[in-house]
């Protein structure tokens, strides 16, 4: 399976940030996405669906058991309209973090793009 990884974009504490370009989708069972040194905590998800007639499922894929020990309560999936953008999360590291330390994600189209924002600890 092809990983696709999401770098972050940080947000700026009393500041701005210009919206980033975004990581154009990749589509399970394939290939999925991944955000490597995941902080689910201080993590947003900003994900557009540019398709013009299909909503699109994105999949935030149960962390392992350990260190996730709230693995069990499953994935989050989250349908998106065609044309709209969502803003999903943050995330709690119990439920969410892989062993190596990266969150998962699915997505079932590639008509899109996903942006990760990680939110500064300042705030």
């Amino acid at each position: 399976m092809a990983t696709t990884d999401v770098a972050y974009s940080n947000l700026v504490a009393n500041g701005n940030l210009v919206q980033p370009a975004g990581t154009t989708l990749v589509a399970a069972p394939t290939n999925n996405m991944r955000i490597v040194k995941a902080v689910p905590e201080y993590t947003v998800l900003r994900v557009s669906n540019t398709d013009d007639d299909t909503a699109l499922t994105l999949t935030v894929k149960a962390g392992d058991n350990p260190p996730a020990l709230a693995a069990g309560q499953g994935d989050l999936a989250v349908s998106i309209a065609f044309g709209t953008v969502r803003f999903i999360g943050p995330f709690e590291s119990g439920r969410f973090i892989q062993s190596d330390g990266s969150m998962l994600i699915e997505s079932t189209t590639t008509t899109g793009t996903i942006t990760a924002l990680r939110i500064p600890r300042s705030v």
